[in-house]
């Protein structure tokens, strides 16, 4: 482990399906696995995440049943350094995007703080919002 303070543990469906988008599409590095419990601990620019298939051998942490799309009620901001070049290989890969590219400035007291965004849903339905810095601004009215 890298000494990051949250690091996300997701169920998949198929873990060899969710390696090829995250480490073939996303860019992930594979830091580490354990094939026998279907494992694998990735990162991408810093973010980390972990990742185990469902079904497979290993301890789970689970209150309901796994029921697609997974992940329901929450998105995970990643901040990449080169988004556009991001979203163009998610598209060309076909994946489902959920909020096309945008400029968004947001708010933070006397300033906002700007995200060239976007949000693609992974394999298994877990939302992913990738972004780059636009920087700040003064807050408008």
């Amino acid at each position: 482990m890298s000494g990051q303070r949250i690091i996300p543990e997701l169920d998949v469906a198929d873990l060899g399906a969710s390696l090829g988008f995250y480490i073939g599409v996303v860019g992930c590095t594979l830091l580490f696995e354990r094939p026998e419990e279907k494992f694998a601990f990735l990162d991408l620019e810093g973010a980390q995440l972990m990742l185990q298939e469902g079904a497979g051998p290993g301890r789970r942490f689970r209150t309901a049943p796994l029921e697609h799309p997974y992940g329901r009620g929450v998105n995970f901001q990643i901040e990449i350094a080169d988004v556009t070049g991001l979203y163009e290989r998610v598209r060309a890969g076909g994946f489902q995007i959920v909020l096309p590219f945008e400029e968004r400035w947001y708010r933070t007291g006397d300033t906002e703080a700007g995200n060239g965004q976007f949000v693609v849903a992974d394999p298994d339905g877990y939302l992913l919002r990738f972004f780059t810095s636009l920087g700040q601004r003064p807050r408008r009215s």
